[in-house]
């Protein structure tokens, strides 16, 4: 379906400054050709699993270099692509000025650390997201606030693993139950909550071993 976006996507360009983990990563992460993939068998999985309609405004959280944006952006009448790494952004502004894509815009924010009331959204979005966030519970809350009565929640992101996938330096979330994160959704208002799997990462966690991990799709709605 998404077949042949790949050259609008990828636009490299100089960087100002190194900033943190993913300010490094923003100039390369178009390149690596399971990114995109990923990002196609979510956005297919959405379009089947979520009635999206052209006069949805909809926010792609943690949208990196907003690869799912572009991919879902003539589906939909605004998509708000929001991240907290400057160079994210900043490369997210680029591509939209590439491509000319007029419903597209980019902001800094960090939705962990301060509540969000410019707007209201039809549709929240986010992947490989949820399991660096540190209180899930609060980000899951924010996410109720800000959708409109009859807005949808999709959120995809690693089953529980033990680890292996980010290594022993890594302090976030080893992956989710999704009984679990259901109930959390259920508890802060959500309804209607399912999940599937929707994609599986090949990845080379040591010299000698390539493993593989699966990620769910969660979809729920406000009513």
């Amino acid at each position: 379906m998404f077949q042949g976006l790949l050259k609008e996507l990828i636009l490299t360009a100089p960087f100002l400054s190194i900033m943190n983990e993913f300010d490094t990563k923003a100039e390369g992460w178009d390149a690596n050709p399971m990114h995109i993939e990923r990002a196609e068998a979510i956005a297919e999985q959405i379009l089947e699993r979520i009635p999206v309609r052209p006069w949805m405004n909809a926010l792609e959280f943690g949208a990196g270099t907003g690869i799912t944006s572009f991919l879902l952006k003539d589906h939909l009448k605004k998509i708000t692509m929001m991240d907290n790494s400057p160079e994210m952004v900043r490369v997210m502004n680029q591509k939209i000025l590439f491509s000319g894509a007029s419903n597209l815009s980019a902001i800094y924010f960090d939705l962990e650390k301060s509540p969000f009331s410019d707007e209201k959204f039809d549709l929240i979005l986010t992947q490989m997201v949820l399991h660096h966030v540190n209180d899930v519970q609060d980000i899951i809350g924010k996410f109720y606030y800000m959708l409109n009565p009859g807005g949808h929640l999709a959120l995809a992101d690693l089953y529980p693993e033990d680890g292996s996938f980010h290594g022993i330096d890594f302090h976030g979330h080893k992956g989710f139950d999704t009984g679990e994160l259901s109930a959390l959704a259920e508890e802060k208002g959500f309804m209607n909550i399912n999940s599937n799997h929707c994609f599986t990462i090949t990845r080379q966690i040591s010299p000698e071993e390539i493993r593989q991990f699966d990620l769910f799709l969660l979809t729920a709605n406000k009513v």
